[in-house]
């Protein structure tokens, strides 16, 4: 979908779409850190009426920032597969701990899954479309150093070094149905590199 007016028609498009994960159409954003992720979600969310949104931060360590993904499988993936909700506690990034409270996904007919590796190769089967916030990696990771100041440096120096591996061993941008560009006015939504002519029904949607 071209133009940078575009949400509207991507979340229309994204209702349209066969369920991936029990009742759910599950949709990833995916991206480098500083990307743009978290904002693309909020607004698409916003377009499809309030879609729930999983933030994969909530599910990530200090210890574990790509090991979460049996986390994710048993806690959201499972019980939405069956239409149940999927409950889970955040991590708290300042006491270092997964905290008291409870949070709650309903299996809503489209569900958004935003982080760095959303569309990793564990969670593509779950997936209705992946898209990729299409920001190179410096770029991005300026705007995120920016954002948490300095005192978040030597998180940073580690997070770099992870997210550079992860996507080496199993990277999400050649798999993105689409890619998702920013512009001062709002976004455009182009296909992405898993869209070939053989695959028509993803070529044509969003």
């Amino acid at each position: 979908m071209n133009g940078t007016d575009c949400l509207t028609p991507t979340a229309h498009a994204l209702r349209r779409l066969s369920p991936s994960c029990g009742p759910v159409r599950l949709v990833a954003v995916d991206g480098h850190a500083g990307s743009g992720k978290s904002t693309f979600a909020e607004r698409l969310a916003a377009e499809l009426g309030g879609a729930p949104v999983l933030r994969l931060d909530d599910l990530a360590t200090h210890e574990e920032l790509f090991e979460w993904t049996a986390r994710l499988e048993e806690q959201v993936l499972g019980p939405l597969s069956r239409g149940e909700r999927a409950r889970y506690t955040p991590y708290d990034w300042v006491a270092r701990r997964f905290g008291p409270e409870e949070r709650v996904v309903e299996p809503a007919p489209v569900v958004l899954v935003e982080g760095v590796g959303a569309g990793r190769r564990a969670v593509r089967p779950w997936l209705a479309r992946l898209l990729w916030m299409d920001l190179a990696t410096g770029t991005s990771w300026a705007r995120g150093r920016l954002r948490d100041g300095p005192e978040l440096t030597g998180f940073w120096n580690g997070w770099e070094r992870a997210e550079a591996r992860h996507f080496a061993l199993d990277p999400s941008r050649p798999y993105a149905d689409f890619l998702v560009r920013q512009f001062p006015a709002g976004y455009e939504v182009v296909n992405g590199p898993a869209v070939t002519a053989e695959d028509p029904l993803r070529r044509h949607t969003p």
